[in-house]
C-alpha cells in the first residue's frame, strides 16, 4: 500500500472523505514523519500532537455520523510562528519577548480550519518574516531537505521544508517580498503569490499600509503539484467552492495555448547591487522557456525598465513598520543584528519620510503593471542562484545581509509591490541535486491561469 505521505494532497484529501483514512490516522502519520525528520531539518518549532489528536478524532466521528466533511477535513497542516492558532504561542522568530499563546485564530487560521483542516504545529521562520531564509536565534534552521546545509529559503521555510520533506501534505504561507515563492523554489515546490485581495482574509485590515503604501503581504499555497495548490487556494479563498481545482479539469490545461509571454532578466535591485544569474539560473530559464514554446506559447524578450528609486524606496516601506513593533522596553539588544538594524532605522526616520515613500512606491507599482501588462504573462528566473548555505545572510553585518538577500532574491518583491499574481515552478535539477525553477508574473486575476501554466511546465 501507498504511505500516506506519498499521496498527493488531492489524494490523501479524496481518501479521508471517503473514509479510506481515517484523519487520526493521517495525522498520526505525519506526526511520525515529524518526530523522525525534524532533528534534521528543523522545520517546527512547536508541535501540537495532543491537540491534533484530539481535532482528529472529532473530525472521524463527525463523518462517521454522517456530517458533511468539509473541503479539508482531516487534513494535516502546519502555520508559520508568524501567525495566531489559538492556544499555541506565537513565537515572531524573535528573542526580544516570550512568546505567549493566542487567544483566538488567525483569520486564515480561522477559514482553513473551519474547512476541515488539522494543524500538526508551527513552522520555523526568520525574525518577523523579515528575511528570505529562516534562521533566527531562538530554534535550529529551517533546512533545505533537498541539501541540509542549505538554506530553506524564507520567510515561509520551515513550512516549504516540512512539505517537500513529507511532513505536509501542502502548507499554507504568506509572501511579503517573496515568502512564499522563495522557499518553494528552494525546496522543488510549486509557491502561488496571489493578487492581493484574492483571499478575502488577506484584506481585512484594507490594501494600503499605516503609510499608504501598497500593502504587500498575501497569503498562498506551497505545493507538490499545481492541482494540490489549487486545493489549498481554494480553501483559503473559498471553502464552498472548488474554483482554481474546476479551472485545472479535464482538458483545461492542454487547451491553455497561445500566451504571449514575455522573458526578463531584469531586476529592479540592479540599480543599488550586482545582480548576477549563476549557469543553474539561466539553465532553469532556457528549460522554462522550452517547455512553454513546446505548449504553443510565443516567447519574446521583454523590453523592461526599471525606476532607479526602487531599492532605496522599497527598503524604506519594508523596514517602515518596525518602528511600531512592540518591543518591550530594553528587549531591542535581544533583536538578531538585521532587525535590530532596521527597527533603529525606522524609529530614526522621520515620519513624512515613510508616508513619501508609500506614494513613491505606489507610483513605482503602477508603472510595473503598466509595462507588465504589455503581455499575457511575464517569465523571470525564480532565484539568480541556488540556495545557499545556512549562514550565509546571518553571519554578516546588516546590510551585507540585505544586499545578499535582494541579490539571491531579485524579481520577487518587486511582485508584491505591484499587487499582481506570481508563481514559481521548478523546472531543473542542479549537478548538486538542487532545485530552480521560474517564475511568471500574470495579470490581475490570472490565478488560475498561473496553475495551469504550473502544470503544464511539471508535466512535461
Amino acid at each position: 500500500m501507498t504511505e500516506i505521505s506519498e499521496l498527493t494532497a488531492l489524494e490523501l484529501r479524496d481518501a479521508l472523505r471517503h473514509g479510506e483514512v481515517g484523519a487520526r490516522e493521517a495525522a498520526a502519520h505525519f506526526l511520525e514523519r515529524i518526530e523522525a525528520l525534524n532533528p534534521t531539518l528543523g522545520s517546527f518549532v512547536t508541535v501540537t500532537a495532543e491537540q491534533a489528536m484530539d481535532a482528529a478524532a472529532h473530525a472521524d466521528e463527525a463523518l462517521a455520523a454522517g456530517h458533511a466533511p468539509g473541503m479539508l477535513h482531516g487534513m494535516p497542516l502546519a502555520y508559520k510562528d508568524l501567525l495566531d492558532v489559538a492556544g499555541v504561542p506565537t513565537g515572531y522568530g524573535t528573542a526580544a519577548f516570550e512568546p505567549a499563546p493566542a487567544q483566538k485564530d488567525s483569520p486564515l487560521v480561522a477559514t482553513l480550519s473551519r474547512a476541515g483542516a488539522i494543524s500538526l504545529g508551527k513552522t520555523q521562520v526568520p525574525e518577523f518574516g523579515l528575511s528570505c531564509h529562516s534562521e533566527n536565534d531562538v530554534a535550529p534552521p529551517a533546512r533545505n531537505p533537498l541539501d541540509p546545509t542549505r538554506s530553506a529559503g524564507g520567510s515561509s521555510g520551515g513550512e516549504a521544508a516540512a512539505v517537500a520533506a513529507g511532513m505536509l501534505p501542502f502548507g499554507p504561507g504568506n509572501d511579503g517580498g517573496g515568502s512564499v515563492r522563495i522557499p518553494a523554489s528552494a525546496c522543488g515546490l510549486i509557491g502561488l503569490k496571489p493578487g492581493l485581495g484574492t483571499i478575502p482574509s488577506d484584506i481585512l485590515d484594507g490594501t494600503v499600509d499605516t503609510f499608504g503604501a501598497p500593502r504587500l503581504t498575501v497569503s498562498g499555497p506551497l505545493a507538490r503539484t499545481a492541482l494540490d495548490a489549487a486545493l489549498l487556494m481554494d480553501a483559503m479563498v473559498d471553502p464552498q467552492r472548488d474554483t482554481y481545482l474546476e479551472s485545472l479539469g479535464e482538458g483545461a490545461v492542454d487547451a491553455l495555448r497561445g500566451l504571449r509571454v514575455g522573458v526578463s532578466t531584469a531586476s529592479p535591485f540592479s540599480s543599488a547591487y550586482a545582480i548576477k544569474l549563476s549557469s543553474d539560473a539561466h539553465g532553469a530559464l532556457d528549460a522554462g522557456i522550452k517547455s512553454l514554446r513546446a505548449r504553443g506559447h510565443h516567447l519574446e524578450e521583454a523590453e523592461i525598465f526599471y525606476d532607479g528609486a526602487y531599492p532605496e524606496t522599497f527598503a524604506t516601506v519594508w523596514t517602515s513598520g518596525l518602528a511600531a513593533a512592540p518591543i518591550p522596553p530594553g528587549s531591542e539588544a535581544k533583536l538578531g543584528t538585521l532587525a535590530r538594524s532596521f527597527r533603529e532605522r525606522a524609529t530614526a526616520r522621520e515620519h513624512r519620510t515613510s508616508v513619501e515613500a508609500a506614494a513613491r512606491l505606489t507610483e513605482i507599482a503602477a508603472d510595473f503593471r503598466t509595462q507588465w501588462g504589455r503581455y499575457d504573462v511575464v517569465l523571470t528566473p525564480a532565484m539568480a542562484f541556488a540556495p545557499p548555505e545556512i549562514g550565509f545572510y546571518t553571519s554578516q553585518d546588516a546590510d551585507t545581509d540585505y544586499m545578499r538577500q535582494c541579490q539571491y532574491t531579485p524579481y520577487t518583491s518587486m511582485v508584491n509591490v505591484s499587487g499582481l499574481p506570481a508563481i514559481t515552478v521548478p523546472t531543473f535539477t542542479t549537478a548538486e541535486g538542487l532545485s530552480m525553477g521560474v517564475q511568471m508574473i500574470g495579470r490581475a486575476g490570472s490565478e488560475a491561469m498561473l496553475l495551469a501554466l504550473a502544470a503544464q511546465l511539471t508535466r512535461m
